[in-house]
């Protein structure tokens, strides 16, 4: 049998399971997961390789209709995916609207590579006649794909899903080496596990106001040292983000260290400042530092 390999690209609206799909997919924890809004800023890949297959999964940021410069780059990864994709994974679930970003919708209607719609949350909808209702929905929405019943949460339907994603795959030779994971560096996993414990800790406006920066990353043979730096709007939420004697910026990093630690299977020395940068999120200067594409 000739070898397949493909680029499969997750896109969908914000919330409705991408990440969680791409991480139970990829058998890794490379996308950070949490239930707000804009938790995925960036493309990100995550390889599997196979003696048979190579896929090249891309998870994408939620659809949205962008308000600063860091939202249309967000919005322009999750077009860019649609060109050079060779299948489409569009994830909905239960209780959106069906039509929410019609534009985005229309643009995957277009599209001429295989789409597989996957309805996730499926434990959520009050009956199997309900589930049915809304797979016969998106069919009439767009009829050439192919609608599947999922929940990422309980991991029901994953594998027929992987069957059918390889079933789908090119015939190709691997696009990389076969122990590639991800085309992210080190440090920007480190970056998004302090971002995610902000999105978990924090509240309102501060988790949309920050960016994280990896300032040194020094690996040693017992340990990895780490310096880096959270940037916010304000000097209201940098207060914020310290807290009364320092007691909350404490609690960011006791629990980002321990997550990084299980990442990487190392002791890490973790140091975090926070630093006002004003309107980080409309300057293409500070964009393009902190690695988006504008």
């Amino acid at each position: 049998m000739a070898f397949k390999s493909g680029f499969v690209n997750i896109v969908g609206n914000p919330n409705v399971g991408k990440s969680t799909l791409m991480n139970i997919l990829v058998g890794e924890r490379l996308s950070i997961i949490t239930n707000k809004s804009q938790t995925t800023r960036h493309r990100i890949m995550g390889v599997v390789t196979t003696d048979d297959y190579q896929i090249v999964y891309s998870d994408t940021p939620g659809v949205l209709k962008p308000m600063y410069k860091l939202e249309e780059s967000m919005l322009n990864y999750s077009k860019s995916a649609l060109e050079d994709a060779d299948v489409i994974l569009y994830i909905t679930d239960v209780l959106e609207t069906r039509t929410k970003n019609k534009f985005f919708l229309d643009m995957v209607n277009r599209l001429a590579c295989p789409i597989v719609i996957l309805v996730n949350k499926i434990d959520l909808a009050s009956d199997q006649q309900k589930v049915e209702e809304i797979i016969a929905d998106w069919k009439t929405l767009i009829p050439k794909a192919e609608v599947y019943p999922v929940s990422a949460l309980h991991k029901f339907n994953t594998e027929n899903i992987l069957d059918k994603i390889v079933s789908l795959l090119p015939e190709n030779p691997p696009y990389f080496e076969k122990d590639r994971l991800t085309d992210k560096p080190e440090r920007f996993f480190v970056s998004e596990i302090i971002r995610e414990k902000v999105l978990e800790l924090y509240d309102k406006e501060i988790p949309y106001s920050v960016e994280v920066q990896v300032e040194t990353f020094k690996e040693e043979e017992s340990i990895i040292r780490i310096q880096t730096v959270i940037n916010v709007i304000r000097d209201s939420q940098k207060g914020i983000i310290i807290g009364k004697g320092g007691a909350a910026l404490k609690r960011l990093g006791a629990h980002a260290r321990k997550e990084i630690e299980a990442f990487f299977g190392k002791k890490i020395y973790l140091e975090i400042f926070v630093k006002v940068s004003k309107d980080w999120r409309d300057n293409t200067f500070r964009l393009k530092g902190f690695g988006y594409d504008v």
